[in-house]
């Protein structure tokens, strides 16, 4: 019998074995991407059907992932799981493509349910932002968010992305395969855009938009 092909994401390797051990039986397992770009290439490799994956991870953000899983292959289910209890980060996640939002601390129970919605054409929403949302309807879910910087470019926030993380021009260049100057110009854009200028701020800047953990 064909069990249906699921890639998880999660860069803290317990959370995403334990997903594993949680979906297994019922699914079959394709792979685990520790950071949002190995995500986007397991997914074109391994062509899941639903993708689980986490909001704040390394080298792209699950909401920025989605954007581009989005265009590089529609036909997977996008089910986000968690920590993130906030209608802000709720409605980017479905703005991005997702059709499930799960509950990172309540995942045994909530996530079987929501894969098996997602394959089946439905959205599921966690229980602890249901009052928030009395319409749960994708027209609703996906109304606008402030959440996730969209004043800045996609490559804006790339760029946002890999400078708080604390990686150098040289690096940023090489992840994005683009040249050092046009780095430079990116990050002058968005510093000019949000008004910062020192690493620091905009660390804190990313952790309070969600591109990255502030762990």
């Amino acid at each position: 019998m064909y069990k249906p092909r699921i890639l998880i994401a999660d860069d803290h390797a317990l959370v995403a074995e334990g997903l594993r051990g949680l979906l297994t039986e019922k699914y079959e397992i394709v792979g685990v991407s520790p950071d949002g770009r190995r995500l986007l290439a397991d997914a074109v490799t391994l062509k899941p059907d639903v993708i689980v994956l986490d909001i704040g991870m390394p080298e792209l953000n699950g909401i920025d992932a989605a954007v581009q899983l989005s265009k590089i292959l529609p036909s997977a289910k996008l089910v986000f799981v968690t920590q993130q209890i906030d209608i802000q980060y709720l409605r980017a996640a479905f703005r991005a493509g997702g059709t499930g939002y799960v509950a990172k601390q309540s995942a045994p129970r909530e996530l079987l349910i929501a894969i098996k919605k997602a394959l089946s054409g439905e959205v599921y929403v966690t229980p602890l932002l249901e009052g928030a949302l009395p319409q749960l309807s994708l027209k609703d879910l996906r109304q606008s968010s402030d959440v996730f910087a969209k004043d800045l470019t996609p490559r804006q926030r790339e760029v946002l992305q890999l400078v708080a993380e604390g990686r150098t021009i040289k690096e940023i260049s090489a992840a994005l395969q683009i040249s050092p100057k046009t780095v430079e110009f990116h990050k002058n854009a968005l510093m000019n855009e949000i008004g910062l200028r020192t690493t620091a701020e905009l660390t804190r800047y990313a952790i309070s938009r969600g591109l990255i953990n502030g762990s």
